[in-house]
Formats: structure tokens, C-alpha cells, sequence
């Protein structure tokens, strides 16, 4: 892999550069060189966590008071893509630690929240997650299953998520459950749940074709015992929660996409020019030419 494929200057700004200088310095160096061991032995890199925590990166939009880097989404999104470019693998887990999760807290939860779970999850010490697809609710949030029931000072949590990523080793996950199922849409809330809760486990790592070292589990709630505190926003108030926060995950995912592509620039370039057949480099061909400028352009629109 070359370091640097040449690509638009957005011009996004001093602090975006050096973000991406950063970032891809990090990436290039310690996640990279483990990419293929990664993917082959579908393990979760946990050690890779502090070094970013380290550099900020888990808390990247947390507000300084709360001990973040207080940047924005420009600059999550740059990180994600140099973290992606370096491993797809990291780089999905990194979206729904410090995006799914962290930020989520960040605009939700109590200043008690915060003060409990942010720190550990800004310095890798803690894995974040969020769960809301079951076997039967995905991008139709309503037909989910998984029940909170009020019972003194607790709520009951029973039911199952699926293709919950981080979910096996998450130690912190935001969890949507149905408070109100009368209510449809209006009857979901969000909780606050730790891996130690009582009644809440770990049913199974998933195997997958792709994405392989960030794991995807299915999570298992059985009578679990959630201390009313632990709810997340108002009651009720779940896909508000859900939704406001998709618009932001989806800008972040997507620039994992985007590194992706570039990672794949980075591969191509130096092997057109170092493959020959009939006497020249398969790169002076037009159409490998026209092929690679096709790249090229998608590359850059979808960065755009």
C-alpha cells in the first residue's frame, strides 16, 4: 500500500488536515500492517482502543468539559475514513463506539450519565455499543419485541437483539425496548445497559462474509433488571433518540465507505503501473485507463 493516493483538496480546514494527518499516521502504522490477521482470525482488535483513546478519537464530538476533543462531524467523519481505509473492520467498530454510542450519550444522557459511562468509553478502558434490530424489527423500528416493564425503581427488560455490532465484548450499550407497546412509535424508550447487568447475555457471535474482526453478536435480555436511572432521554422518546441520532451515523458510516474506496486506490494505482503484459504496464491500456478514471471519479464525488 502506498501512503497517500492523490485525491481532491475540499480545502476542509486547518483542523480537519491535521485530524487526517493524524489519523492516517496512526492508522497506516498500527492497524493496517494487522488488517489481514484481523480479518482472518475474526478477533476483535481490543488493544487497538486506549491508542485511540489516546489520540481523542473515541470522544471526538464530546464536549471538552466532559473530557472530549469538542470537534464536530466533519472531523469524525475524516477520522473514520482514515481508520477505514486502514481496516474496514476497525473502522465499523470505531463508528459504533464513538458514534452509535458515545455520541449518543453525549446528547442524551444526564450529567450523571455522562460522568459514569464517558470516561471510560472516551479512553478505550470500555467498549460501546447500540442495540436496536431484532429478528424481526430493522429499519421498521416499531415491530421490535424486546419489552421494558416498570417495577419499582427498576425496569424489566425481556426479549433479544440481532446483528448487534461490538455487542459480544460491548461493556456499555444503549438499548431501545418497548415501554408503551400500545403506543406504537410513541412507546419506546432507551436505556443504559452494562455487560454486568443480571439477566442480560451474550447468545452468540455471529460468523460473517465481511467486516470479519468487528464482531456482530445476538443479545439476550431475560428478566433483566435495567435501575431506572439507567433510562436514556424521556420515556417514551426512543425513536426521536434513534432517528435524530441515525442522521449522524449515517453521514459518519458513510465516510468508512469512502475510505474504503481510497484504500483500494491506494492497491490499484501501483499495480497497474507494476503489472506488464505485451511489453508495457497494463496501465498505458486505455481501457484499464478508463476503468481506474471511473474509480477516481466515484472516489471523489462520493467524498464530495
Amino acid at each position: 500500500m502506498i501512503p497517500n493516493t492523490r485525491s481532491l483538496d475540499f480545502d476542509l480546514g486547518e483542523t480537519a488536515d491535521m485530524i487526517r494527518d493524524t489519523v492516517s499516521s496512526f492508522a497506516q502504522s498500527e492497524i493496517a500492517p494487522r488488517a489481514a490477521e484481523i480479518d482472518r482470525t475474526d478477533e476483535f482488535p481490543r488493544d487497538l482502543w486506549p491508542r485511540m483513546g489516546e489520540l481523542g478519537l473515541l470522544g471526538i464530538t464530546v464536549e471538552e468539559e466532559w473530557g472530549g476533543s469538542g470537534l464536530g462531524y466533519l472531523e469524525h467523519a475524516v477520522a473514520m475514513e482514515e481508520i477505514s481505509r486502514a481496516s474496514a473492520s476497525v473502522g465499523l467498530s470505531y463508528g459504533a463506539h464513538s458514534n452509535l454510542c458515545v455520541n449518543q450519550m453525549r446528547r442524551w444522557g444526564t450529567d450523571e450519565q455522562k460522568r459514569r459511562y464517558l470516561t471510560k468509553l472516551m479512553t478505550g478502558e470500555h467498549l460501546g455499543s447500540l442495540a436496536m434490530s431484532e429478528p424481526g424489527a430493522g429499519s421498521d423500528v416499531v415491530s421490535m419485541k424486546l419489552t421494558a416493564t416498570k417495577k419499582g425503581d427498576r425496569y424489566i427488560l425481556n426479549g433479544s437483539k440481532m446483528w448487534i455490532t461490538n455487542g459480544p465484548s460491548a461493556d456499555t450499550l444503549i438499548v431501545y425496548a418497548k415501554t408503551a407497546p400500545e403506543k406504537n412509535s410513541r412507546g419506546i424508550s432507551a436505556f443504559i445497559i452494562e455487560k454486568g447487568f443480571k439477566g442480560f447475555s451474550v447468545a452468540q457471535k455471529l460468523d460473517k462474509l465481511g467486516m470479519r474482526g468487528s464482531e456482530t453478536g445476538e443479545l439476550v435480555f431475560e428478566d433483566c433488571e435495567v435501575p431506572e436511572e439507567n433510562l436514556m432521554g424521556p420515556l417514551n422518546s426512543g425513536v426521536e433518540i434513534l432517528m435524530s441520532g441515525l442522521d449522524y451515523e449515517r453521514t459518519v458510516l458513510a465516510a468508512g465507505s469512502t475510505g474504503i474506496m481510497q484504500a483500494c486506490m491506494d492497491v490499484v494505482l501501483p499495480y497497474i503501473h507494476d503489472r506488464k503484459q505485451f511489453g508495457k504496464s497494463i496501465g498505458e491500456f486505455q481501457l484499464i485507463q478508463g476503468k481506474v478514471a471511473d474509480m477516481y471519479v466515484k472516489m471523489n464525488a462520493s467524498k464530495a
